[in-house]
């Protein structure tokens, strides 16, 4: 449901606007507002907020401290359980001497530990290739010739790299392969030296990546430069320890006291920047925004309590013309909280429309077990949403698990009405006393239930809609979406009066009475009415799917039954038909969430919902998970 906002303003001294603003932070309630329209007339000696001078410096001497603290992250890694006791606030100027000096020692530290992990790295793959490429070079006696050791991605691109060389080099040329020790493909080709630009720009066109061979250790014999390469990358695996162990050392000493300051920065600047939506007079601040209705007695508490009368909290009008900035926040009962999860894909909806939750909750589950309609399906459902439920850490999966939950339940109640249990009717005297309706054979008494309900759900839009342009003072909406209500209930009437036996009189009155509602739509909406009510028909119409897709269902499961029995083989065809109805209950589990959904976006909340709200987005303290208590007043005595 849409949360009811309350405009209000709050008015005191000047000298605490900041303490105000971080009890309103703190609350986690208060969407502040730049703009007020009871400011808008530039009222004499009301003005927007002007920080002094020294409220400027103080606010960049903060940003360029925080920032300097943030180019320290690298070096300031988490120590759980470690809190720094000097109080921020006292502790700035100390620590704004200190922090280009660490600055540079941070960087620095850094620099080094990039550079050798780099050269590790490097030395780690140069060391797999020589390696690997050594006994290669033992087999290629003719030290005369040129060498190319190259990495090959694909096996496949190997017959492509030979190919080319031959043509290149009129077959005068040789490859060997092997495998490194991380299972990567080497190829060391042998070759005349007048080729060898030639091969390199080939290489390159073909995007072959050369292996090089270290250029410092290049002239040695391969042994030496294996031996010489593992010295040095065990000298820089200690290099890069010594490194690591200075930052672990430094950020030990000096993260939490960063840390705590960082923090204590973020919060001061997020009130100092908050400063900039305020408005005020020579003597007075005055902050203006919204807050839910619910939580205005408690934020009124709360500031009386800590700062007495000093500071007055004041319900201000709403008036119509505010109604398009109020913002919107949504809040639930427990049973249609998950349903949030469908409405979620919508966009916003206007504070004066409706919230989707509520309707998708009521209707989804009812049209989701009608599609469906089988009990067996619906008790796989049940006990798979019960450990979906039980497993699942994300929000949204355990949404889906109590939306399938709720729903399994319809689908097993439709399906005892069906008389469905795995596309089975059951034999048995219970259940076959319930079972109304068999869906095989019962087509167009299930298409016309399934059109009616469509009908039903309509007229409610309609309804709504109908409302909803009312309280938005559009009479001549209003009276469309009114005609087209009763088109359809007459046109609905009319219908049964011809499938059943109607007198006659009130068959010609349910179409004059049709008759008159086109005309009531063509005086509301002018030449454009006629499209309006095809659309509403087709939309009526639009609901056959849910005997469409409930029949597909049924049929489906019947022909698994049917191919267990003819295959002739038990084992076979039991397996046979526990795949098909495997296949046919993902189908009724996805198949008519789509449709439903469809069927409320498209069909229902195209009536008479109203999108593109604006999200309600109080002032809090970064991370503040839900708004918390504020101090009651205290009783008296």
């Amino acid at each position: 449901m849409i949360v009811r906002m309350a405009k209000v303003g709050v008015v005191g001294p000047k000298e605490l606007l900041l303490p105000v603003l971080d009890l309103v932070r703190e609350s986690g309630v208060f969407q502040v507002e730049a703009e007020s329209r009871e400011l808008a007339a530039e009222e004499k000696g009301v003005h927007p907020h002007r920080p002094d001078l020294e409220s400027v410096a103080r606010r960049l001497f903060y940003e360029d401290l925080l920032r300097k603290i943030d180019e320290l992250s690298p070096c300031l890694t988490d120590h759980p359980g470690r809190e720094s006791f000097l109080e921020p606030e006292n502790a700035l100027d100390a620590i704004a001497h200190v922090v280009d000096k660490h600055r540079l020692s941070c960087r620095e530290l850094c620099r080094n530990r990039e550079q050798l992990w780099q050269e590790r790295e490097r030395l780690k793959r140069q060391t797999q290739f020589v390696s690997a490429i050594a006994p290669l070079m033992e087999g290629a006696a003719d030290s005369s010739l040129g060498f190319f050791g190259v990495t090959v991605r694909d096996p496949a691109d190997l017959d492509r790299l030979m190919q080319l060389l031959s043509d290149l080099t009129g077959g005068r040329y040789e490859i060997m392969t092997t495998t490194a020790a991380d299972g990567t493909l080497v190829a060391l080709i042998a070759l005349p030296p007048q080729f060898a630009d030639r091969v390199r720009r080939l290489l390159e066109e073909e995007r072959i990546p050369e292996l090089a061979f270290p250029e410092q250790y290049r002239d040695r014999p391969l042994p030496e430069q294996t031996r010489r390469l593992q010295e040095r990358l065990l000298q820089v695996t200690d290099e890069t320890a010594r490194v690591e162990a200075d930052v672990e050392r430094f950020a030990h000493r000096w993260g939490p006291i960063y840390h705590a300051i960082q923090q204590w920065l973020e919060d001061r600047l997020s009130l100092l920047r908050a400063t900039g939506l305020i408005h005020e007079t020579d003597f007075c601040f005055l902050l203006h925004g919204w807050l839910p209705v619910p939580d205005l007695e408690r934020l009124r508490a709360g500031i009386g309590e800590k700062f007495g009368g000093s500071v007055v909290v004041e319900e201000l009008q709403v008036l119509e013309e505010d109604l398009a900035q109020v913002p919107v926040s949504i809040s639930n009962p427990a049973y249609f909280r998950p349903f949030e999860l469908f409405s979620r894909l919508l966009p916003l909806p206007f504070y004066t429309s409706y919230d989707p939750t509520l309707f998708i909750g009521l209707f989804f589950p009812i049209f989701f077990g009608m599609i469906l309609g089988d009990a067996g399906y619906g008790g796989l459902i049940l006990a798979g949403s019960l450990a979906l439920r039980r497993y699942a850490r994300q929000r949204d999966l355990r949404d889906a698990a109590a939306i399938l939950f709720i729903s399994a339940w319809y689908a097993i109640g439709f399906g005892l009405l069906y008389g469905e249990f795995f596309g089975i009717a059951p034999s048995w005297p219970f259940l076959a006393g319930i079972a109304v309706v068999d869906r095989r054979h019962a087509v167009l008494p299930m298409l016309i239930f399934s059109v009616s309900v469509g009908v039903a759900h309509l007229i409610l839009g309609l309804f709504l809609g109908a409302l909803g342009a009312l309280r938005r003072k559009e009479p001549r909406e209003a009276l469309l979406k009114l005609a087209n209500l009763a088109l359809l209930v007459f046109l609905a009437g009319a219908a049964i009066s011809r499938l059943a036996p109607f007198p006659a009189p009130v068959t010609r009155s349910l179409d004059l009475a049709a008759l008159a509602a086109v005309v009531a739509a063509l005086l509301a909406g002018g030449l454009l009415a006629p499209l309006e009510m095809l659309k509403h028909i087709g939309n009526v119409v639009s609901y056959a799917r849910i005997m469409a897709i409930g029949l597909a269902s049924v049929l489906i499961a019947h022909v698994a039954n049917r191919l267990a029995g003819l295959s002739g083989e038990m084992i076979f065809g039991a397996v046979a038909a526990g795949l098909l109805h495997l296949v046919n209950l993902v189908l009724g589990i996805f198949s008519p969430t789509i449709h439903v959904l469809r069927l409320h976006y498209v069909e229902f909340f195209g009536k008479f919902m109203s999108y593109g709200g604006r999200r309600f987005e109080p002032f809090r303290r970064p991370g503040l998970p839900h708004p918390p208590p504020l101090p009651r007043r205290r009783a008296g005595p």
